[in-house]
């Protein structure tokens, strides 16, 4: 094993163990478009999804089968019908449904059954249940179209698939429903995995779907300066939707936009649209700091603020690489539990990215920004900038005239954003006697407006 990968590979599964830490326990209800199926890509799907749960995620994996169902239609000489951004389900559609339903169902179990040696199901046992969890109503009439057998989600057997998952299986789904009487009705898979995840209050709802996620500029095409908006606040999600028209079809903005923003208004905390073009999107989209999708949340998970106690595992962990290659003074445990109420922090979904401490010199009416850093995950976004703002407000709000910082090999960083360099006998006096003249640090000041 090459010593590169070896200095790759450490760094990067450390940085993801918070993720892992995190979402050990969670529900993720996973809907699964039919063209992710069609386009040949359950095997790897079903591998990441069984390496996710095997983390100790549950999970519910809710698949559709809309091009199937279209080409059962075709193959019978019918034509696919569409209203209302919902099939109409005649006695023809229903019956192709039934048989897409069959045979996804027993791919994706076979899918789950793999377990070559050297492959990633390798050792892997995932059990995969299906049932009759959902029931469900008639869509009826809608403006003078009768939805024949296409259906609504009534209710979600919650205690059933709470044991299932409880148990370590996968809850496996289709967009089927039965009614009291046993009628069968067609549903869209969206529905169902949103309803689904409404009422087992799931700590995340990911559609895998045809498109990348929604853009910064939602009715703009794609380029390098309209990219993918992998946090959306639910508030700006359904200021959103109501500009944009009635979806009528899955590639449309809204079609998914309006499954996410419905969850996350009845407490799922965070929904997701991600691609399943990219391979390992549902690894990028969970245990990656940004993603790669859009990401529907009910707040800004982003939060620059002053650390407390709690946070200094969090910045150990953030700042040990930089200790270890000499960019940043060793500090121990109990010196930054001593000095916590110093530190700046931005933490991002419960990992902290970000830190700075400011250590205040009232003598000299200046203070010494130390320990920044940013961890490699979020570099170039701007969280240095939001830490160094803060610290000078804080600065300022102690009367502080300047800032200053001791550094070996950022100088052009700070140079830039209006430091100057001066001697280290510029140093307040008590400063000055701590000074590590072997080190030969620089020392640069930023005078506060």
């Amino acid at each position: 094993m090459s010593a590169i990968f070896n200095f790759t590979f450490v760094p990067w599964f450390r940085s993801v163990a918070p993720y892992i830490h995190m979402h050990r326990g969670k529900t993720f209800v996973v809907g699964m478009a039919g063209e992710a199926i069609a386009a040949g890509k359950l095997p790897h799907i079903a591998q990441d999804l069984a390496l996710i749960q095997s983390m100790g995620v549950k999970v519910v994996l809710v698949y559709g089968f809309r091009p199937q169902v279209n080409e059962q239609l075709r193959a019978k000489g019918h034509e696919a019908r569409y209203s209302h951004g919902m099939r109409i389900t005649d006695e023809v559609a229903l019956d192709s449904a039934q048989e897409a339903a069959g045979q996804l169902r027993y791919e994706i179990e076979a899918a789950f059954s793999q377990g070559l040696p050297n492959t990633p199901m390798a050792g892997s046992t995932v059990r995969v249940i299906s049932g009759n969890f959902i029931t469900a109503r008639p869509v009826g009439i809608l403006d003078g179209v009768d939805f024949r057998h296409s259906g609504l989600v009534r209710k979600v057997d919650v205690a059933g698939i709470k044991r299932t998952i409880d148990l370590g299986a996968m809850v496996l789904l289709s967009p089927f429903g039965f009614s009291p009487t046993g009628e069968a009705f067609n549903l869209t898979m969206e529905e169902v995995a949103t309803s689904v995840a409404v009422a087992l209050q799931a700590d995340k709802l990911i559609f895998l779907t045809e498109i990348p996620g929604i853009r910064v500029k939602p009715l703009e095409g794609e380029g390098e300066d309209n990219p993918i908006d992998t946090e959306l606040p639910l508030a700006a999600a359904k200021q959103l939707l109501a500009s944009l028209p009635p979806a009528h079809s899955p590639t449309d903005t809204s079609f998914y936009l309006q499954h996410c923003v419905k969850a996350c208004e009845a407490g799922v905390e965070r929904s997701h649209i991600i691609p399943f073009a990219v391979d390992g999107s549902l690894l990028l989209e969970v245990y990656v700091h940004d993603g790669i999708g859009t990401m529907v949340v009910d707040e800004k998970l982003e939060e620059l603020r002053e650390a407390t106690a709690d946070d200094v595992g969090g910045i150990l962990q953030l700042i040990e690489p930089f200790e270890k290659d000499g960019t940043l003074v060793k500090r121990d445990r109990t010196e930054i539990e001593r000095d916590i109420a110093n530190y700046t922090i931005v933490e991002h979904d419960g990992v902290i990215f970000a830190c700075a401490a400011l250590y205040p010199y009232p003598e000299a009416r200046t203070g010494e920004m130390a320990a920044l850093t940013v961890s490699p995950q979020s570099q170039g976004q701007g969280d240095g900038e939001k830490i160094l703002r803060r610290v000078e407000q804080r600065a300022r709000a102690m009367g502080l005239e300047s800032i200053f910082v001791l550094t070996t090999r950022t100088m052009h960083w700070f140079l830039k954003r209006g430091f100057v360099q001066v001697d280290p006998e510029w140093l307040p006096e008590a400063r000055k006697r701590k000074y590590n003249w072997d080190r030969r640090s620089m020392v640069f000041v930023k005078k506060l407006a």
